[in-house]
């Protein structure tokens, strides 16, 4: 009969290293796991699919005596012809095909709003994260796989099982955070951090690679382009919930308080608890500016990533090949930028590089004015500039934050973190769709992102890290 092992240790420096190793190569790989649905999903298959769906939808609704198959083709032509015209029913709402995508996810990030933090409180309150982390994985994988039976004009559909996966998503990854500050020194947070963001684009990258190959292929393997994104959507799922095996079997749940376990380590109690810890942020003043700070200039980076595919497809008029193997090209280029800006922080500082990576993007997001429609080359420049400082923007900030939170309370401060993080803001997103709604134009949607730079770096900027650090009871690092 086996034993299980016993709890880790609450303080990472009293652990060995090669303990700690072993549990953050374990951490590394739900990264590589997760990773399929955000790059294969978001980033590149479902916006432009699910926006075809919706249009034909539309088609069939608005335009019944036109073929399916050519209202989509003409779809901005009839509409512009019949402005009453090319709506889909959402709810009892009359909304544009182009902005259904904005439109579920403003939604599901707005459920994460709700939803996050009251797993954060339940994760520190119980001390279970181990198995809070597999039960929203495998919602979410599972959700994932179900896109599968997206076609037609089943967006609707497509609509539900994006947020479902969306929302699980968030909050496996506030899980999957707030391991951070129990697996490594302070010392060692940037290089950890960085390490698992680099290896997700690695492990994003390779499944897209293959889905690559499929999409290109799906005429020589007997599938239609619609068959093979279906088929690529529903691989991320399954991707996800095969490696998430990894980090189920290395990580270690840690004891919460003496005073948790008792019947109050429940839903109920957690509420309680977040309560607290909302009053609670009122004592670390300079952890509530970095957070909000954290929380504006990284709306503007998940609208950018979440609406990348469909800036291409509508506004440059891209083919999807194209819109692949930019994104393609990013995971493999950010896995190198991920470790050059950690590299960087460790010799410039942490806050100094991730206010320059805010200025590049505020560059990149004025450029989007600029690129010429049908232009490839352009947009892949456009790509690459991203990918150089995407992820370590990210892993940066990820370790910073985990330095001003209070021990005991990771999972609580890092859902708040996650309100903002991968499954694309709600903010952001929603100005996204409302700019759609008005102009019916990409360029104008992304270019409201500069404000987000604009303000989050003034607000980052403002923070006396060293001493928001010492007052959150945290050692200061080195290298900040």
């Amino acid at each position: 009969m086996s034993v299980p092992a016993p709890p880790a240790a609450s303080d990472p420096a009293s652990e060995s290293p090669a303990v700690r190793r072993r549990e953050q190569r374990g951490w590394y790989v739900y990264d590589w796991a997760n990773s399929a649905f955000y790059t294969t999903i978001i980033s590149v298959f479902l916006g432009p699919y699910i926006i075809e769906v919706a249009k034909t939808a539309s088609c069939a609704k608005d335009f019944a005596q036109v073929d399916a198959a050519a209202c989509a083709a003409g779809f901005d032509r009839l509409t512009a012809q019949n402005p009453r015209l090319g709506y889909v029913d959402v709810l009892g709402m009359d909304i544009r095909p182009v902005a259904f995508f904005g439109l579920i996810t403003t939604v599901a990030v707005l459920l994460q709003i709700v939803v996050l933090p009251m797993v954060g409180a339940l994760a520190d309150h119980t001390g279970r994260k181990r198995e809070m982390l597999g039960v929203f994985a495998y919602i979410g994988a599972l959700a994932a796989m179900g896109l599968f039976f997206v076609e037609g004009d089943r967006y609707m559909l497509g609509g539900w099982l994006f947020v479902i996966a969306n929302v699980a998503y968030g909050a496996s990854v506030v899980v999957y955070d707030s391991w951070l500050p129990q697996i490594s020194t302070p010392d060692e947070r940037d290089r950890v951090s960085s390490r698992g963001w680099a290896i997700g684009y690695l492990g994003g990258g390779l499944l897209l690679a293959l889905n690559l190959v499929l999409f290109l292929s799906h005429e020589s393997l007997g599938l239609t382009q619609g068959e093979s994104v279906r088929i690529a959507m529903m691989s991320a799922g399954l991707w996800w919930a095969t490696f998430t095996i990894v980090p189920l079997l290395r990580l270690r749940n840690r004891p919460a308080p003496a005073h948790e376990h008792t019947a109050l380590a429940s839903v109920g109690g957690s509420f309680r608890q977040l309560w607290r810890t909302l009053k609670e942020l009122r004592r670390y003043p300079l952890t509530l500016l970095f957070l909000v700070a954290y929380l504006v200039y990284n709306d503007g980076i998940q609208t950018v990533i979440g609406n990348s595919a469909a800036f291409a497809s509508e506004a440059l008029k891209l083919d999807r090949t194209v819109q692949i193997t930019a994104i393609l090209m990013v995971q493999f280029v950010a896995f190198f930028g991920a470790l050059l800006l950690g590299r960087l922080a460790e010799r410039f500082g942490t806050k100094r590089t991730v206010l320059a990576s805010i200025v590049v993007w505020t560059v990149i997001v004025m450029m989007a004015l600029f690129v010429r429609e049908g232009q490839a080359v352009q947009f892949y420049l456009m790509a690459f500039a991203i990918a150089i400082v995407l992820g370590g923007t990210q892993a940066l900030s990820r370790s910073l934050f985990s330095q001003v939170i209070p021990k005991g309370r990771e999972a609580e401060y890092f859902s708040l973190l996650q309100i903002s993080d991968k499954g694309s803001a709600f903010i952001g997103a929603l100005t996204v769709t409302i700019a759609l709604q008005l102009t019916n134009s990409y360029r104008i949607a992304i270019m409201s992102m500069v404000v987000f730079f604009v303000l989050g770096f003034v607000l980052l900027a403002l923070v006396n890290l060293p001493k928001a650090i010492r007052a959150a009871g945290n050692e200061v690092p080195r290298n900040l």
